[in-house]
């Protein structure tokens, strides 16, 4: 076995952000997708007695006491997965590209690629897990053991068993193992992680490289990191050293129970440079006990592009605060479309619980089950109106309720008091934009440079369908539009804008024009 560590192939994605579970491959490298996770449900079905570690630190500061409660409890996670054929101009995975957008929206300069290399038709593949109950239930990372064809477990003490796979999400990234070990095992509990703050001490304990446990002290570095990898992503980031093999592996609190599971790294050269990220444990314990019962989880659909509503929105819509989703676009023959939702619409609540962010919303829906009939609290023509919708099934490649990118809000106004000049969608036009006739609005003629049109990202070719919600036909009802928003005393208008096939919403104010 040491062997065969020391023959770990070089990882064949150059990804910024990679899964340690590329770690200890033996003639693979196989990256996987990290996620995050909230669900709305009872952990009873996943309770671990709570490490008895002592609760503070020695005097000395030393994190022994911690250590050898919890140690026992984390195991080893090998598997043997299939691989295939990765020819060396084969484009990054879906989770490398939206790691690197989030470093790229950071600014955070990224390394070259590595070359990449052709893996064989099986690979062993290492990972990190942690002990929850006495009989033998493993918590790890869905990526850990993705595409396994076996899987054992290594005990602390060095015993090596085959293990079972009880039930993964991989939109959450958990999975849950089971192992039947003939006798009662010490486990590890679940910590609370909502009570983490910045500055607060915690250890990371796996597997990093396949050379055994391993145990590392850091610190929580920030809190709520947003990976663009799903709808949970509520990142915990650490500098704690982790590195591939990691993945999987409990994030410990000063008291020595689980505030997390370590799931990725940034890394511009393969090792740990200080920047990992960790699953909260309150989001994943209650994931692991629906694990546990049903084996799978179903997560809801709506079937919505929204974005968030800005000061400009609100005051373009009567809101007298921000807060909500804007909804985009609505997806035909879906939830969203049934219940009557329409582009303009801002979801305020689900259910009874507060929307204050576009995230919110995809967490809620995401949460739901299929089938499930909820009500939605909507903002529409300056009230509150309530729809009712009938959940859907969210499959591979569909999002519950899709944020748009902030880079995205480019529209503008369509008035010249806004700093704009409008033209009707005349054949020409329409076949220089390539517009279908089913689009009727005005297009963007010109743009004053240094007017609010601008500032929000107008550009010319823009095409504006509707205004406040009103859609609208040609110039002269754009104006007609705008000039009623400024009579009823609103401060920004609010401009539904096609651009390029996509529709987006733009809060222009007046008092900028």
């Amino acid at each position: 076995m040491q062997s065969q560590r020391s023959r770990q192939g070089p990882p064949s994605k150059g990804s910024t952000l990679r899964n340690h579970r590329t770690a200890a491959l033996v003639g693979a490298a196989i990256i996987a997708g990290a996620a995050c996770l909230p669900f709305a449900i009872s952990a009873s079905n996943a309770v671990a007695a709570p490490s008895d570690a002592g609760g503070v630190l020695a005097p000395s500061g030393s994190f022994a006491s911690i250590v050898d409660a919890d140690k026992p409890a984390v195991v080893t996670v090998t598997t043997t997965v299939k691989t295939t054929d990765v020819s060396a101009g084969e484009q990054e995975s879906p989770m490398d590209e939206q790691f690197r957008q989030f470093f790229e929206d950071q600014g955070i300069p990224l390394p070259r690629q590595a070359p990449k290399n052709r893996p064989s038709q099986q690979a062993m593949a290492l990972g990190s897990g942690f002990i929850i109950s006495p009989d033998g239930v493993i918590v790890t990372n869905n990526h850990v053991i993705d595409n396994a064809v076996d899987i054992k477990v290594t005990l602390d003490d060095g015993t090596e068993l085959p293990a079972k796979l009880i039930g993964t999400d991989p939109k959450s990234d958990v999975a849950v193992l089971k192992i039947e070990a003939g006798k009662p095992l010490q486990t590890i509990g679940w910590g609370d992680s909502d009570r983490l703050k910045l500055g607060d001490q915690i250890l990371a304990i796996g597997n990093p490289f396949g050379i055994g446990t391993t145990v590392t002290a850091g610190i929580v570095s920030a809190r709520g990191r947003d990976l663009h990898s799903g709808p949970y992503d509520d990142f915990i980031q650490i500098d704690a050293p982790i590195n591939h093999g990691n993945s999987g592996g409990p994030l410990v609190d000063r008291s020595g129970n689980v505030v997390g599971i370590n799931t990725a790294i940034y890394s511009p050269n393969g090792g740990s440079v200080g920047v990992g990220f960790a699953i909260p444990s309150d989001e994943a314990k209650a994931v692991v006990a629906k694990l546990q019962k049903d084996g799978s989880i179903d997560h809801g659909y709506l079937g919505v592009q929204i974005q968030p509503v800005t000061r400009d929105v609100a005051d373009a819509v009567g809101l007298d605060k921000t807060g909500g989703a804007l909804v985009a676009a609505v997806t035909d023959d879906t939830p969203a479309a049934n219940a009557g939702l329409k582009p303009g619409d801002i979801v305020t609540s689900v259910g009874g619980e507060s929307v204050k962010t576009p995230k919110d919303l995809s967490r809620l829906v995401a949460d739901l089950s299929p089938g499930a009939k909820e009500a939605l609290s909507v903002w529409r023509d300056g009230k509150s109106i309530d729809l009712n919708v009938t959940v859907g099934t969210n499959q591979d490649g569909q999002k519950q309720a899709a944020a748009e990118s902030p880079a995205s809000k480019g529209e503008s106004s369509g008035q010249p008091s806004l700093g704009i000049g409008l033209a009707d969608l005349t054949p020409d036009v329409r076949q220089q934009l390539n517009l279908p006739r089913s689009i009727s609005g005005a297009v963007v003629a010109k743009v004053a440079p240094d007017k609010s049109a601008a500032a929000a990202g107008i550009q010319s070719g823009d095409v504006i369908v509707a205004v406040n919600d009103r859609p609208v036909h040609n110039a002269r009802d754009v104006k007609t539009a705008i000039a009623d928003a400024g009579k009823a005393g609103r401060k920004s208008v609010l401009l539904l804008v096609e651009r390029d096939g996509n529709k987006t919403f733009v809060a222009v104010p007046f008092g900028a024009a």
